[in-house]
């Protein structure tokens, strides 16, 4: 077996729809100071009132989509690494949870004592930020670190503007688009506005006005994920052959009262209804596979917002998942980082 392995890396999920379960996922998903970017004091305050009420919500959200095998996003996930492991030439294709099992140091443990000597890491995140990207980075380096592992890691960067994701994407929607609909709405996850300006390297462009991201200089670019969203949603839509008025952008999965970017998917799913729009496809390109913010949030939920709001279809187009051609797509995005 060869020496390099690639290391898939997803969000994670809770074990079980149990309201402990889900209690503890979400304990240490947003204690993650990259998720919430306060002091640790108030980050640990915040979170144990989030914890008094939510967790139970959650819980019935997650049974609202649970698959008799498990978490949709573990399951798909698994899906796709088997898809991709005859794919990958160099040895070991593996699976790690930035929350939850497996994780991150699990498995790099794991290839290490396989021999392995170089792993390439793909965040599945095509757009960057702090709170997916960066925080499962640094985790893989300090397991590294902290065990002294003898590993060389090469990191696949954001894939938001690479050919082989954008057709994909064209792909994945295809069959939708060819039977006739009203608006497809690009429903991407959201974030505070307030981690966008950390990361503005020029300290003033980032939401300066409603155009910014239509302008962002590469170094703006390089670490702003908004404008990587929009710079994704552009280029899918060439792809895709869809015309400037038949597609929009909007920002899902608010929490908290701080400001998230706008517009928001909510809001939006409102307006369009109410503007005439019948037939909505909806689809998610920040998400590879399928999980609760698609299935539920926007499958379930956003559905229902639709129609009361004057809507007649909301169809839901699945993410890319493990479907063969995103398989190969997304070796041919690692491999890339590979050489």
């Amino acid at each position: 077996m060869s020496d390099h392995a690639l290391l898939l890396a997803n969000l994670g999920s809770p074990r079980s729809t149990s309201v402990t379960d889900v209690r503890n996922y979400l304990n240490q998903f947003l204690m993650d100071p990259y998720v919430i970017d306060i002091p640790w004091p108030l980050r640990r305050l915040l979170v144990s009132l989030i914890l008094i009420s939510r967790p139970a919500k959650s819980a019935e959200a997650y049974a609202s989509i649970w698959w008799p095998e498990g978490s949709p996003l573990i399951v798909i996930s698994e899906q796709l690494t088997d898809a991709v492991r005859p794919l990958w030439p160099h040895g070991p294709v593996s699976l790690a949870m930035r929350y939850g099992e497996p994780s991150i140091s699990t498995r790099l443990l794991e290839l290490a004592k396989q021999g392995v000597k170089t792993v390439t890491f793909a965040p599945l995140y095509p757009q960057f930020a702090d709170s997916t990207t960066t925080t499962a980075i640094q985790e893989a380096e300090q397991c590294i670190k902290k065990h002294n592992l003898p590993l060389k890691l090469n990191i696949v960067p954001p894939f938001y503007a690479d050919p082989a994701y954008i057709q994909a994407l064209a792909k994945s929607a295809a069959a939708e688009l060819e039977q006739g609909f009203d608006h497809l709405l690009l429903s991407f996850h959201g974030l505070p506005e307030s981690h966008l300006k950390k990361l503005d390297p020029t300290g003033s462009h980032c939401l300066s006005d409603k155009s910014c991201c239509e302008t962002a200089p590469s170094a703006v670019l390089d670490s702003c994920y908004r404008a990587q969203c929009i710079r994704s949603a552009k280029l899918f839509a060439k792809a895709a052959g869809l015309r400037s008025e038949q597609w929009s952008v909007a920002f899902q999965s608010r929490l908290g009262r701080n400001k998230w970017i706008e517009p928001y998917t909510d809001a939006t799913l409102k307006e369009l209804a109410q503007k005439g729009v019948k037939k909505l496809l909806v689809m998610s390109p920040a998400f590879v596979a399928d999980c609760i913010e698609t299935l539920e949030e926007l499958g379930i939920e956003g559905r229902k917002e639709f129609i009361q709001a004057g809507g007649q279809e909301l169809v839901l187009i699945p993410c890319l998942n493990a479907e063969e051609y995103w398989a190969q797509a997304l070796t041919e995005i690692c491999e890339k980082t590979s050489k």
